[in-house]
């Protein structure tokens, strides 16, 4: 009965999470256009955090409780599956071109970021000094995209007219809520299921809980790729990506230094191979084919049961 019980509760909070974050993000965009904000820095900023959000509700959650392994693994494990499958998954039903300012500007920073958050683990530990610098970034990036899309802009102003204010407020308010209460029900549902079966939060964290978190990502890739605008799964994976390490972390670090073993490095050592890989193949290719695509997702089942067999001792 407590399988069922906490099933229900892991589905439930993965449900609250991209339920909420989507009423967030609607909410949050539309008081936005309420007081005249340009619709370019609306999806630069309030779009692509809320796409964050299930990930970001899952790490607090387990810094507040102690869960420190779960925090790390959910964004290491979520940057992966990003990767690898988000890309991959759109890369099959629609193959794209890569977008030039994605690999001149900010796959280099996500590189660059990963390799940051490699050396500042390698202590096992990721201080509260450490996850002030990463928020820090995290800040001066969204400045570097706000100027960047002032400087740039051409394209005209969204003709959506915006919810009343009243409607607004309590979208954001009820997906707030939502997401509160996702992150609450995953966390301890996934704590449940490892105790259970003797099963590590790290393990949890980069499999079960990673994928559940990147869900937004994932449907909203696959329906650009139905679309034939497959070309913004790159943009939204590699941009989900750079904020979960800076705000992600950044947030859970702040509330609680955060410690784990040494499995986390290597899975970071992985992510950097795996962000490297992606760039070369990207900058090499200057698309993303149909058999690329398969080899990504090959790959990130691979890593699952590498990940699998390393939790079971093997």
């Amino acid at each position: 009965m407590d399988y069922l019980i906490n099933l229900i509760l892991l589905l439930g909070g993965f449900f609250f999470l991209v339920k909420g974050a989507d009423l967030f993000v609607d909410g949050s965009s539309s008081v936005a256009k309420i007081f005249k904000i340009p619709s370019v820095i609306i999806g630069l900023t309030i779009v692509s955090i809320g796409t964050s959000l299930p990930e970001a509700a899952v790490s607090i959650t387990s810094s507040l409780q102690g869960s420190y392994d779960l925090s790390i693994a959910n964004v290491i494990g979520s940057n992966l599956f990003n990767l690898l499958v988000v890309v991959g998954a759109s890369a099959l039903i629609c193959p794209f071109v890569v977008d030039r300012m994605i690999m001149k500007r900010d796959f280099p920073i996500c590189i660059g970021l990963t390799i940051l958050l490699a050396i500042m683990l390698l202590d096992n530990t990721l201080s509260r000094l450490e996850a002030g610098v990463l928020f820090i970034l995290f800040i001066a990036y969204i400045v570097l995209l706000v100027v960047s899309a002032l400087k740039d802009r051409h394209d005209t102003e969204s003709e959506d007219k915006p919810m009343p204010i009243g409607k607004s407020l309590l979208f954001i308010l009820v997906g707030g809520i939502g997401i509160v209460l996702g992150g609450t029900f995953t966390v301890d549902s996934a704590k449940f299921f490892a105790r259970e079966f003797g099963m590590s939060e790290m393990l949890i964290g980069l499999t079960v809980v990673a994928l559940g978190t990147s869900l937004p990502e994932l449907v909203t890739s696959i329906v650009a790729a139905k679309k034939g605008e497959s070309e913004i799964a790159l943009g939204n994976v590699v941009g989900s990506c750079i904020f979960n390490i800076m705000f992600i972390l950044g947030m859970s670090g702040l509330v609680h230094p955060l410690f784990c073993g040494s499995e986390a490095l290597i899975d970071t050592a992985i992510l950097i191979g795996v962000n490297i890989l992606m760039y070369i193949a990207c900058v090499t290719n200057k698309k993303a084919s149909r058999p690329e695509g398969a080899v990504c997702v090959v790959l990130y089942l691979i890593y699952v049961a590498y990940t699998i067999l390393r939790a079971f001792g093997f």
